[in-house]
């Protein structure tokens, strides 16, 4: 995973509650066996109509978009099933950050295990975010190691995370990156354990 600490970008403003994994990658897309490609997928029936043509008035085809690492929505974020495709598809797309008042736990947990920064904030928070995105291309600087987000207009909103969490992002680390930091006392376990059967 590529670490994260500082992220600034024009926010994408997507006014919408209980947003769940299906609107994020729908089923049909989950076919691939890689865990790239997925962004050209995300939310693809708000996205697009049956035609298979850009919804002009869907947030994420509006010009002054483009190019946003920052996504900001409402309440129960990431809600159904969990399938871990829902943030691959929201990173391969290019978001980094995700802010909402609330998440769904497993998507939550494998936002964090796929490089994905979720920011609670509360819900009046959440809706200035919302309401200034909405109204004007709207930059915002995310940063990990303060744990801030502070707006073009000096607005701070500060947010909390998990220590654990935190040090596997700020190092870019998964799971699997974690477990290789302890390689030298898996070693000497190893090399005890063969010597004692």
């Amino acid at each position: 995973m590529e670490p994260i600490n500082i992220v600034n970008s024009i926010i994408t403003p997507l006014d919408r509650k209980n947003v769940d994994t299906d609107q994020i990658i729908s089923k049909e897309f989950l076919k691939r066996i890689e865990r790239t490609g997925f962004g050209r997928y995300l939310f693809h029936h708000w996205r697009f109509d049956e035609d298979g043509k850009p919804n002009a008035d869907f947030v994420l085809n509006k010009p002054e978009y483009k190019g946003s690492q920052i996504l900001v929505a409402q309440d129960n974020f990431g809600c159904g099933s969990s399938r871990e495709h829902a943030p691959w598809a929201i990173l391969d797309y290019g978001f980094r950050v995700v802010i909402a008042p609330s998440f769904a736990d497993i998507f939550h947990n494998n936002c964090f295990k796929n490089g994905i920064l979720p920011i609670k904030l509360s819900e009046t928070e959440c809706d200035e975010l919302l309401a200034k995105g909405l109204q004007t291309p709207y930059n915002v600087e995310v940063d990990l190691e303060s744990q801030t987000v502070t707006a073009s207009d000096g607005k701070v909103y500060r947010f909390n995370i998990d220590p654990y969490y935190k040090q596997m992002l700020l190092n870019g680390w998964d799971e699997i990156s974690l477990t290789f930091q302890y390689e030298y006392q898996i070693k000497a376990y190893e090399e005890k354990r063969i010597v004692f059967q």
